[in-house]
């Protein structure tokens, strides 16, 4: 799937993340085009980020001080509902535990689409394959298939009302690059999502750095994915679960 075949715009989308500022460096731009043309994005990060960050002042209150900058983050780029699984930042685990609370996300939520990290290591940058990611999207990937679908796989979930539904797209951001077959094209947003990475302030010994970083990253995306010389575009690992393209059974 290239940058010019598009796809209808989502009416709701379901971000998951193993750690606050995960989805700002991965798909912030992305969101904030989405949230300007009226979609409802939603996140939902699995652990509590208490051992991110550099200076040692923060420790008694980082967890608080990175649920904040979450916040702070994602208002920046339209979004207005957060939630934390609070899970112990480096411990995460594809667990029953960690999948019916993303299970029970989604069926509050319905997305047409959920964005997690991607499960797959990546061997270009392995920075991007940190466990917390990988299991980020091996949890994610087992609550879209079956168990969100299934009316039988968390039975009080349904008995409770959160009835079971089909996600119809699963994109993975983070992933191997040779895996990504969606480009976004960002162009004019890239001070929005400078401005949510920044936003973790806790997280950047070296701000100008990382920013001159992200919107080189940025511009290489857009000449992978075809885009005009001084674009810029995200990119992303997009897979149909349930499309036209695909039958249940298999």
């Amino acid at each position: 799937m290239t940058a010019q075949e598009a796809q209808p715009a989502p009416e709701r989308v379901l971000v998951f993340a193993a750690h606050p500022d995960d989805i700002d460096f991965g798909a912030s731009a992305t969101i904030a085009g989405w949230t300007a043309a009226g979609v409802s994005v939603s996140y939902c990060i699995l652990t509590d980020g208490d051992a991110g960050g550099f200076s040692a002042d923060d420790r008694p209150g980082i967890a608080d001080l990175r649920r904040a900058e979450q916040r702070d983050a994602a208002a920046l780029v339209g979004v207005t509902d957060v939630t934390f699984l609070g899970e112990p930042d480096g411990y995460l685990a594809p667990t029953d535990a960690v999948v019916r609370g993303i299970v029970r996300r989604m069926r509050e939520v319905r997305p047409d689409i959920v964005l997690s990290m991607h499960p797959e290591r990546s061997w270009d940058r392995l920075q991007k394959s940190h466990p917390d990611h990988l299991a980020c999207g091996e949890a994610v990937t087992r609550a879209v298939y079956p168990a969100v679908e299934n009316p039988f796989a968390y039975p009080e979930l349904e008995a409770a009302g959160l009835r079971s539904f089909r996600v119809p797209w699963l994109w993975f951001y983070g992933g191997p690059a040779h895996l990504e077959n969606r480009f976004v094209d960002v162009t004019g947003l890239e001070d929005i999502k400078i401005g949510a990475i920044t936003a973790h302030r806790s997280q950047h010994p070296d701000v100008g750095r990382m920013q001159s970083r992200v919107r080189a990253i940025l511009q290489e995306n857009a000449r992978r994915g075809g885009l005009p010389e001084g674009h810029s575009a995200e990119s992303f690992h997009a897979v149909g679960v349930n499309t036209e393209e695909t039958i249940a059974g298999f």
